[in-house]
């Protein structure tokens, strides 16, 4: 992705001055996130070193696979799961086959962020790479609205392991009609307090152990073997 935006940023804005200024976040030892350093410049070296330190401080790696990762999405902040599937998508690479991700989102009351993709998803549902690819080949809805598409795909567990949803303003039926598990967001909000649960794992009172991350947009999570072979990809391609 960073590719396509270097060679637009060559091939057709080269004429134009700018200036990028890059934020790096961390948590101090209080738990509490603060900005960690700042790179402006006209260069992709700016990006390159925001990008070397971020991955030293926001990448958090895991030895083995979680079978259960609790991720909260602040209520002021995520109102639709288009953006509140961040804690899917930066946490994917963490989940163990067969594993369970709750998503806490007290303030989420949709789905799309724009009508016509909302639509889309109530639709289609979350689906797998390869059904969203069979789809896209022959409904015109999928093919006008791309970006939304490529979405399905992001907030899926591609099979993998369930996702199970705590809205504040969608109902049951509406969860699990995208594929979703539902979660009563009070019960959610009871036995995974935000007041008295700390990033990384947790052992419940009844026993059972997650991993509890309270900012899910500030990071990424992986096992390291996921995240070597997700480098080769990259290094390959």
């Amino acid at each position: 992705m960073r590719q396509a935006f270097n060679y637009a940023e060559e091939r057709f804005l080269s004429h134009l001055p700018d200036v990028y200024l890059q934020v790096v976040m961390d948590y101090d030892s209080d738990s509490t996130l603060r900005h960690t350093g700042v790179y402006v410049g006209d260069g992709l070296e700016t990006y390159l070193a925001a990008a070397r330190a971020s991955t030293e401080q926001n990448i958090i790696p895991f030895d083995e696979p979680v079978d259960k990762i609790v991720a909260v999405m602040q209520a002021d902040e995520f109102r639709a799961t288009w953006v509140a599937n961040k804690a899917v998508y930066r946490t994917r690479m963490a989940m163990a086959d067969g594993g369970e991700l709750v998503v806490i989102a007290p303030g989420v009351e949709r789905f799309g962020e724009q009508p016509e993709v909302d639509a889309l998803i109530r639709k289609y549902g979350y689906l797998s790479k390869e059904e969203v690819l069979a789809h896209y080949a022959v409904e015109a809805d999928m093919q006008d609205i791309p970006h939304g598409t490529a979405h399905l795909v992001h907030g899926s567990p591609e099979g993998r392991f369930t996702i199970t949803y705590a809205p504040g303003g969608l109902t049951r039926a509406e969860i699990e009609s995208v594929g979703y598990r539902y979660m009563d967001p009070g019960e959610a909000l009871r036995r995974y307090d935000p007041e008295i649960m700390t990033d990384g794992w947790n052992t419940m009172d009844d026993g059972e152990r997650v991993f509890y991350i309270s900012t899910p947009s500030a990071g990424l999570w992986a096992t390291r073997e996921r995240l070597a072979a997700r480098s080769a990809h990259e290094r390959h391609h």
